[in-house]
């Protein structure tokens, strides 16, 4: 088998987390993922709860992949991207079914970068790719450490390239990541990890 046919074997899901920076973050690590990316792609980033949301709006314009809010009970497909909605925890399980809740803030967050790493560390093990990206605070730290656990892939934007650097420096500081990276090498990587090649 091929290097890069076992690469696709074996990753399953990327779920990405932002916060403060995070908007310009995203759109430029998800413009640098084709529309035949053969994973879903998950994201946490923290939103005003007070508001309705056109994040997906705004990234959409910003890559080829399919963007959308997530929706409860929804299975996630191979080249789209799910967003949590503002004040929704995003979670995943078996099979790729998304599942929205209103339980409890999780470090006065919701949604939490953490419950959306830990469920999808239950549900793929070595099959997940988590990566942190720009933001205050420490949401993500408890999940990359869970993904790890379990055997999946952890790559932290470098605190030193990030706008905000709480996020991604608490993720590096758990000893949880794989791939410390200057935003615009993420992409690159997580296409080789998946066993995509940039289509110019």
């Amino acid at each position: 088998m091929a290097a890069q046919d076992s690469a696709s074997d074996r990753y399953a899901v990327v779920a990405l987390a932002s916060s403060a920076g995070g908007i310009g973050g995203l759109g430029r690590l998800l413009g640098g993922l084709d529309s035949d990316l053969p994973v879903p792609v998950l994201v946490v980033q923290h939103l005003d709860r007070r508001h309705e949301t056109v994040i997906a709006e705004v990234l959409s314009r910003r890559t080829r992949l399919k963007v959308k809010l997530a929706e409860s009970g929804e299975t996630a497909r191979p080249g789209t991207v799910y967003i949590a909605p503002p004040d929704r925890h995003l979670l995943v399980g078996a099979g790729g079914v998304l599942t929205l809740t209103s339980t409890e803030l999780v470090h006065f967050l919701r949604p939490s970068a953490d419950l959306l790493f830990e469920s999808m560390a239950g549900a793929y093990g070595p099959q997940a790719i988590a990566c942190v990206l720009t933001g205050t605070g420490g949401d993500g730290a408890m999940g990359v450490d869970a993904v790890k656990s379990r055997g999946g892939t952890v790559i932290a934007q470098d605190p030193d390239t990030a706008e905000f650097k709480g996020m991604p420096a608490a993720a590096v500081g758990t000893g949880a990541v794989d791939y410390v990276l200057p935003l615009d090498e993420i992409a690159p990587v997580i296409r080789g990890l998946v066993g995509t090649k940039r289509r110019e």
